[in-house]
């Protein structure tokens, strides 16, 4: 085996997955887009992620700046040195980490320090599997944390909010399917794609339910009972009306996956693997002595240029006026926060400071270092390059699951006088008390749009708190023409406690059983 070689189709991988959407998950994506009804915040979404989409393509950078836990599944011919192919794999992340391929994601559990080149204990997954076939089979998903966080497990029997009892049949894993859609809203940014594992135990259901994510979004399982389930859950889960990024909406789910393995008789889990609209996984047919890629997977059918297609909109996208779109330059006023509403579109200009789990756990004892009194904080860890002369440049600015932060949200916004929060997935009730109690905003940005919203920072004016590593440092960012959408305004009201409520009242409509 020529191990540099391979080392070198290992990074032409790692880039390309997370570069570059396949051409299966484009086209789930064009026809989401398709379907959505004109001029709604769901096909303003649509629209903002394809031409992220493009601006990817264009600058083959990263299409979401969380480039997630770098997973592998490989299978290798009897004989091939696997230690090696470890070795080479790790070398390939460090350096397109290095290359700003990949944000450095790994992080000691115990310590919460960042190794900042994503090797560390675990890190990155690489499972193998031997085969009888001549070539070594190499598969790879970067899947971010948002999506992550909304996987899901059930252990049947088990009750289930809006849906009630579901058993250990056919009937009990549809009730859970749908209500896995359910629970996961727009935080996983939606529209999604699901992989499920029934039966096997805790871990090895999860693995499977991961596995069935390597399936081409458009085949048909072989199962007839699961094809009947995959096509049910399809229909039915775009009934829920939660829509892209949980604003409402017609397109909610992508893809449904299922695969099945036998259980002990005392258990009977159904695992869900939840990925988000930026469903990054790719594979390679790689030669076992060369080490040269033979074959690309996922190249059936119609390729997707997501830059021509956005090209032809572009007029109808500058039908909407000035008008439509408020502009608030930061520092905010409170006056300027109480006359927004949920549903209005606004552009922020000016300093925004990026601030996750860590800055937020820090604020609560800590001061801040720049005045945040009227200032914006968003929610996300860029993907940063440092140049030769020793400026930064943000190369991928996407925003994080806002969720996280409502344990510590509204007491920083109160005891700094933040004005506005920028995040995806939307907040919580106590959040919600303190927008309308102190004055404030939470703002949704596109999940996953790193390329559009990194277009818009014009310069880092600084950074703080480097001590947490580069996705959780806060970092000074000046934008212009930063968009995103009122979805909790200082009146009480939260878009996502209504799409929330809305879709409960429709699961129920699916209460009944289906399967027998």
């Amino acid at each position: 085996m020529n191990i540099a070689k391979f080392e070198e189709s290992m990074y032409k991988l790692v880039v390309e997955t997370s570069t570059k959407l396949p051409k299966d998950v484009r086209r789930a994506v064009k026809a989401a887009k398709e379907q959505e009804n004109a001029g709604t915040r769901a096909a303003m979404s649509l629209a903002t992620i394809t031409n992220n989409i493009a601006m990817a393509d264009e600058q083959v950078s990263p299409i979401c700046q969380d480039t997630g836990l770098p997973t592998f599944k490989i299978k290798t011919p009897v004989g091939v040195n696997q230690i090696e192919l470890k070795a080479a794999i790790k070398n390939a992340i460090v350096q397109a980490t290095k290359d700003g391929k990949l944000r450095p994601n790994a992080v000691d559990s115990l310590t919460g320090k960042n190794s900042g080149d994503n090797l560390g204990d675990g890190l990155p997954v690489v499972k193998f599997e031997q085969w009888e076939k001549d070539y070594i089979d190499v598969k790879l998903i970067l899947k971010g944390g948002g999506c992550e966080n909304k996987n899901i497990q059930y252990s049947l029997p088990c009750e289930l909010e809006g849906l009630g009892r579901a058993g250990r049949d056919l009937d009990g894993i549809r009730k859970c399917l749908m209500h896995s859609v359910y629970q996961a809203q727009g935080q996983g940014c939606s529209a999604g794609f699901i992989g499920v594992g029934i039966g096997g135990d805790r871990s090895s259901g999860y693995d499977l339910a991961k596995e069935q994510l390597f399936r081409p979004v458009e085949d048909v399982n072989p199962n007839e009972d699961l094809r009947k389930l995959e096509e049910y859950v399809m229909e039915n889960a775009n009934k829920l009306g939660i829509g892209t990024m949980g604003f409402g909406g017609e397109a909610t789910l992508l893809g449904c996956k299922i695969g099945v393995m036998h259980r002990i008789p005392a258990s009977f889990y159904v695992s869900v693997a939840y990925n988000c609209w930026a469903f990054r996984r790719m594979g390679v047919s790689v030669h076992p002595e060369t080490g040269d890629i033979i074959e690309w997977a996922y190249q059936d059918g119609e390729f997707i240029d997501f830059a021509a297609a956005n090209e032809a909109e572009k007029e109808t996208a500058a039908a909407r006026t000035e008008d439509d779109v408020i502009s608030l330059q930061s520092p905010i006023t409170e006056e300027q926060i109480r006359s927004l509403k949920v549903g209005d579109v606004v552009e922020i200009n000016g300093l925004m400071y990026t601030g996750r789990d860590a800055i937020h756990k820090y604020l609560m004892d800590n001061d801040t270092p720049v005045d945040l009194n009227g200032q914006v904080i968003y929610h996300c860890g860029p993907v940063m390059l440092k140049d030769e002369d020793g400026k930064w440049h943000v190369k991928a600015a996407g925003p994080t699951t806002s969720i996280r932060e409502e344990p510590y949200q509204g007491d920083i916004m109160k005891k700094f006088g933040i004005r506005a929060v920028i995040g995806k997935g939307g907040m919580g009730p106590k959040t919600l008390a303190a927008l309308e109690e102190h004055g404030g905003v939470y703002l949704n940005a596109i999940g996953g749009a790193a390329q559009y919203y990194a277009d818009c920072i014009k310069s880092v004016e600084g950074v703080d708190l480097t001590q947490f590593g580069i996705p959780e440092a806060m970092w000074h960012l000046r934008v212009e023409g930063f968009r995103a959408v009122v979805t909790m305004d200082s009146h009480g009201n939260s878009l996502h406690a209504d799409v929330d409520k809305s879709s409960l009242e429709k699961l129920a409509q699916f209460k009944e059983p289906v399967f027998k």
